[in-house]
């Protein structure tokens, strides 16, 4: 298998491949994990993020079922892609298909305090569309 790799000068994903001996069929809505081959040691402070490819998304709607999924620094194992199959008809991942694109990325970590209440804004606890009135 290649290494992950980016496919152009702006791309902010490198592609991880099936790293698989035979070809893998998903009927639709079903899922499995895929490996990649694949294992890292990222530096404190950063994370992996495995997204879907956009292209294989939009023609078969082969995506990710935890979309991103993070690979933690402390991670050591083989980078599992989790896809499923969104689309109306069956899926093929053949052996070294790219599957999806890793990024990498800075963690802000955040100190968690309790308090009694949250300071008011306009918005204050409207979502889901709230803004869109």
């Amino acid at each position: 298998m290649p290494l992950p790799a980016y496919q152009s000068q702006g791309a902010a994903g490198m592609d991880l491949c099936a790293d698989v001996e035979h070809a893998i069929t998903l009927a639709p809505l079903e899922r499995c994990a895929v490996p990649s081959g694949v294992a890292v040691e990222l530096p404190d402070g950063f994370e992996g993020q495995v997204r879907p490819r956009s292209g294989r998304a939009l023609r078969e709607g082969l995506t990710l079922v935890n979309s991103p999924g993070t690979v933690d620094a402390d991670y050591r194992g083989e980078i599992q892609v989790l896809v499923v199959n969104l689309g109306r008809e069956p899926v093929t991942i053949q052996p070294g298909d790219r599957i999806a694109q890793l990024v990498i990325a800075p963690v802000a970590r955040a100190t968690v305090v309790e308090v009694k209440e949250l300071t008011d804004t306009p918005r204050g606890g409207g979502g889901f569309g709230h803004t869109g009135r």
